[in-house]
């Protein structure tokens, strides 16, 4: 694989427009799905050995994750209609259903597996033309807290696959192939950068197999008997769409896990958009809203093939960024590759024989990234002593439910299911002291106008209007006006230094958002492109870390003499600027 940095006019070597020849487009979605296929099959493997499901639907929901994540792959990149990032994003099982997909499992077998995915994916078309709906029910503190209570509902299956092994074994075969599988696996992932890193998993599962081989714990049967070519049909359990108590009791966990899938997939929508052009560009919405499209119509394809739903990779940004190779036809490829691959079941019964303590510790890697995810989307907006609150008294809540330290035995059968799942409980809580927060806090009031000079009387007299009703009186609302007054020519002038034209600048919309803190005021700028709904660009900034933090321009000229404090983040297209003002005196 090239190493060059993507992102100058060296590192790109075929844009998305752009058509390497066949043979090497080939070549490289080969290598990009050998990384993610064991992914793919090992998460079902996890989610139906947990569930002690057959041997013949385990067979099945393989087929299905490798076709579903194929076809997903292949929509993704070339974009049919709405559905469609139109980018290299591949599509595979998701790590964050494996706990809600062993519980419906469990409570109602394939057939409440698949009403659950099907319903859940409904959510994804609806987000997907709306993306501001999922900053309204997701902050980042309650999409936080449920993707770390994800790692608390699943790490006790994984413990479990640790120390699985047929009996007669000896002591130190599980031990022995667990330590392989991590040392190797974390050395790599620890101690390397670019492609290598990347291979890290794979070469620990290699690894672990080498050991558990050493202890006889890889039986080679089904791989001997498996065809070659062809369908596991007698696998597939139907669709049984029933509403029963269990059902509803699942739904809200699997609706959490649902939007935080469309989180993810907006995240790896704007990554590989900045890694995919030679030079830089706007974040075009149109992409990630097809993104969320295509994640939805991935999930409802695999409900219809009764397996684990799935989602983008995120790994797609990083392989696009080493290589440099961003072209659709290696999206095409590589989800072709992946459609074959359903069809050859011996290759993916060389997976499914991968022994329990390997895919554990593997798994176990997997989950502690993703328990880590959690943590930065919880800290991204900063921390104060109120989201602290809520996001440990939310997790400890989860906590509770999910060990059975917080007894649920004299509620109705309906709400012991429901609480009894961890994810359902403290999201839940933080759902719920989230929105206490937000509607015994002081109110926001809110405009919406043109980035451009001729703007300044209409934010003036919505400042004054503000002020007037918080009564911060005249000082005060002094110091707000000609703060607003300094913060719209430094916007202005941001838009002048980067090449946009007087005609640009004035097409770019500014949301100005004020409200009363600790007796002072504080106010956000938000300037967007003039494509599509300022909400969803909002949506988009609501689920990253920011790209640059710019002080040192705003503080010179506003700290002086105006404000007590000032951020400036920038986005592709946007820019927000929060400007704190105290009272006067």
């Amino acid at each position: 694989m090239a190493s060059e940095p993507a992102g100058s006019a060296h590192g790109v070597r075929y844009e998305p427009d752009e058509k390497p020849p066949w043979p090497l487009a080939a070549g490289l979605a080969l290598q990009y799905s050998v990384l993610a296929v064991g992914g793919v099959v090992l998460t079902v493997a996890i989610v139906l050995r947990s569930a002690e499901s057959s041997a013949g639907y385990l067979a099945w929901g393989a087929f299905g994750a490798l076709l579903v994540s194929g076809v997903a792959t292949i929509v993704q990149a070339w974009r049919v209609g709405r559905l469609g990032s139109g980018y290299v994003l591949m599509m595979g099982t998701s790590g964050a259903f494996i706990a809600v997909s062993v519980a419906a499992l469990q409570q109602g077998g394939p057939g409440l597996l698949a009403t659950l995915i099907i319903v859940s994916s409904l959510f994804q078309f609806l987000l997907a033309g709306r993306l501001s709906i999922l900053r309204r029910i997701l902050t980042p503190t309650v999409a936080g807290t449920v993707i770390m209570l994800i790692a608390v509902n699943v790490m006790p299956f994984l413990f479990d696959f640790m120390d699985n092994v047929p009996e007669g074994s000896a002591p130190l075969a599980a031990p022995v192939t667990v330590m392989a599988t991590l040392v190797v696996t974390l050395a790599i992932m620890l101690k390397f950068t670019g492609p290598v890193r990347l291979w890290g998993p794979l070469i620990g599962i290699v690894a672990g197999c080498i050991a558990a081989a050493s202890f006889g714990l890889i039986d080679g049967g089904p791989v001997r008997e498996a065809m070659w070519v062809g369908v596991p049909a007698a696998g597939w359990p139907g669709l049984g769409f029933d509403f029963g108590p269990a059902f509803w009791a699942i739904l809200p966990a699997y609706t959490f896990v649902t939007l935080v899938g469309a989180i993810e997939t907006i995240g790896d929508a704007v990554g590989i958009q900045r890694v995919s052009w030679r030079e830089r560009r706007a974040t075009d919405y149109r992409a990630v809203q097809g993104a969320v499209a295509a994640d939805g119509f991935g999930n409802l394809l695999s409900g219809l093939f009764a397996t684990v739903p799935n989602t983008t990779y995120s790994s797609s940004v990083s392989v696009v960024e080493i290589t440099g190779i961003a072209s659709r036809r290696v999206g095409a490829c590589i989800g072709l590759i992946f459609c074959v691959l359903a069809f050859l079941p011996k290759v993916t019964q060389v997976l499914l024989i991968i022994p329990d303590p390997v895919i554990g510790a593997y798994a176990m890697v997997i989950i502690a990234v993703l328990f880590m995810l959690g943590t930065r989307i919880v800290l991204q907006d900063g921390m104060d002593y109120r989201k602290a609150t809520v996001v440990g008294f939310s997790f400890w809540v989860g906590v509770g439910f999910q060990s059975g330290q917080i007894p649920t035995d004299g509620l109705t059968p309906f709400l012991q299911q429901l609480l009894d799942n961890g994810m359902t409980s403290g999201g839940l809580t933080a759902l719920v002291l989230t929105a206490f927060m937000e509607l015994t806090g002081p109110r926001r009031m809110r405009m919406q106008t043109e980035l451009r000079v001729e703007s300044l009387p209409e934010i003036q007299r919505f400042l004054e209007g503000f002020a007037g009703r918080r009564e911060l009186g005249g000082a005060t609302a002094g110091r707000l006006a000609h703060a607003a007054e300094e913060t719209l020519l430094l916007l202005i002038g941001e838009g002048a230094q980067e090449g946009e034209g007087a005609e640009a600048t004035g097409k770019r919309r500014l949301r100005l958002t004020a409200r009363t803190e600790s007796g002072g005021a504080e106010l956000e700028f938000l300037a967007a492109g003039s494509e599509g709904n300022i909400e969803d660009h909002l949506a988009v900034i609501g689920t990253h870390a920011v790209d640059a933090t710019e002080e040192h321009e705003f503080s010179l000229r506003l700290l002086r003499h105006l404000a007590t404090s000032v951020q400036h983040h920038k986005y592709e297209d946007i820019d927000v600027v929060t400007v704190r003002v105290d009272p006067v005196g």
